[in-house]
């Protein structure tokens, strides 16, 4: 398995989970969609890092 995948497949899920909480809760839902892009954005680096 490449090295970055996981980080990023994680951070889609969580940037997911946190958009959809945007509605409900936008304090909770800025945190954690925020802690899921940066998740993504490693892992994306990562992928790239280690073709």
């Amino acid at each position: 398995m490449r090295e970055g995948l996981v980080p990023a497949i994680l951070g889609t899920a969580v940037a997911t989970t946190g958009a959809a909480l945007l509605k409900k809760n936008p304090a909770v839902g800025y945190g954690i969609l925020g802690f899921g892009l940066a998740h993504l954005v490693l892992g994306a680096i990562d992928l790239i890092e280690h073709r």
